[in-house]
């Protein structure tokens, strides 16, 4: 495993599988790629590359589209993105409306996805017996006891001195909070006092994705026989609802194809079993910030609120939407609580990184006032009664890949303490 991990870009989530002693493999790629773009009614091609075998004048059209987006990347600051180029600019379009302003022919704005399982990219690696092993090992390491699943948290109180998470049944005090699950999700639980305004029009203009998974098994790859890699790219239609496809086998043979639908697509079939239909998921498979919001609310994302900190993969500066980035979120918001709380355990350099965090987003301003410990008694008081009615609004999920992380780092600093 080591030449694999070597070769890695994910390095939060390859550090917690090397760690862990797990194993991880290649994603499948040998052989002919097929795509469909530009239309039910355009040619189905195949590849042996991961360039595909369009015409010249499209190949063209792609190649300076990648460049153009490559050269524009290499000028974002991820950490203030107002401080990219043309920010302003950038940040009241889309994706879409970018490739339409700069591709010249239609297929070229549908292909750049064939780039995801290639070395360095986001689907390169596969972990041996899935990835939920590593939210199961993170729970083995904190206790399962510590471990609080189907108690949907309904709200969050704070003063100046502590704060009250509550669920619908049970509440609990502590010095602080960590809110990991999607923006939309967060922005359903109840604060007392509530969010600053910038942090409440951040999470009511962050929609969540629509994005289907399948898994169609047969009994053999017989793609691999026919000299196929089992990547279909296409651009969705009603005739073909599919968007992408990949070699789903796992390493005992068991033969699969994995894939997604999309969009519009997505939608048409949401009457059939779903994540958007999932109450404490609602979409898949990552929140995006409406055009225009990053340039005024992009601070709050991560900006404490009093004693609630935030965190997750929407949050990362790295692999955003991805279990990396998820890790990195928690790993941050777990040195945020610890610089609060008992900053002697922390490194210079531990330090140093919560410290630049903080002046980045100094900008958002200081959050609302925090009210005084009288304020907490009588909402104490109060308790029973909003828990009698309270409606499940955010899921505890062990799912959540990172927060086992984010608190197995708090729990062996506090072992320090």
């Amino acid at each position: 495993m080591g030449n694999l991990l070597d070769l890695r870009t994910q390095t939060y989530v390859m550090d917690l599988i090397q760690e862990f002693g797990l194993e991880v493999y290649t994603q499948y790629t040998t052989g002919k790629k097929v795509h469909h773009v530009g239309g039910p009614n355009a040619k189905v091609r195949t590849s042996s590359t991961s360039i595909p075998a369009l015409s010249t004048l499209v190949l063209l059209d792609l190649s300076q589209l990648v460049w153009k987006i490559d050269r524009l990347s290499s000028t974002v600051s991820v950490e203030d993105p107002m401080k990219t180029p043309n920010a302003q600019e950038l940040d009241s379009m889309t994706l879409h409306s970018y490739i339409e302003k700069h591709a010249w022919t239609e297929a070229a704005g549908g292909v750049l996805c064939l780039l995801e399982s290639t070395p360095g990219s986001a689907q390169e690696f596969r972990v041996k017996g899935g990835t939920q092993q590593l939210s199961e090992r993170l729970a083995q390491q904190i206790g399962w006891e510590s471990v609080r699943l189907g108690k949907a948290v309904t709200a969050i109180w704070q003063d100046a001195e502590q704060a009250m998470v509550m669920t619908a049944t049970h509440s609990y005090l502590c010095r602080a909070v960590i809110v990991t699950c999607p923006p939309h999700l967060a922005a359903k639980i109840h604060y007392q006092p509530a969010l600053p305004i910038q942090r409440e029009h951040l999470t009511q203009n962050m929609p969540v994705g629509h994005l289907m998974k399948f898994v169609i098994t047969y009994q053999m790859a017989f793609w691999r026989e026919k000299g196929f890699s089992g990547e279909i790219v296409a651009r969705p239609s009603a005739e073909c609802p599919l968007s992408v496809t990949f070699d789903g086998t796992s390493p005992s043979g068991s033969a699969a194809i994995v894939g997604f639908i999309s969009g519009v697509q997505a939608y048409d079939w949401s009457s059939r079993e779903d994540w958007a239909m999932e109450e404490y998921s609602g979409g898949c498979p990552v929140n995006v910030m409406a055009p225009g919001l990053l340039t005024y609310y992009h601070p709050s994302l991560c900006t404490p609120c009093g004693r609630i900190h935030w965190a997750g993969t929407e949050t990362a500066t790295q692999w955003c939407g991805y279990m990396d980035g998820a890790i990195q979120s928690g790993q941050r918001a777990a040195l945020e609580v610890l610089a609060r709380l008992c900053p002697f355990t922390l490194t210079q350099e531990e330090q140093e990184a919560v410290q630049a965090a903080q002046n980045q987003n100094h900008e958002s301003g200081p959050c609302q006032h925090i009210p005084s410990t009288s304020h907490l008694r009588r909402a104490l008081i109060l308790t029973t009664l909003i828990m009698a009615t309270a409606v499940l609004l955010a899921q505890l999920q062990l799912c959540r890949d990172w927060i086992g992380q984010a608190r197995q780092v708090v729990l062996r600093r506090f072992a320090l303490w």
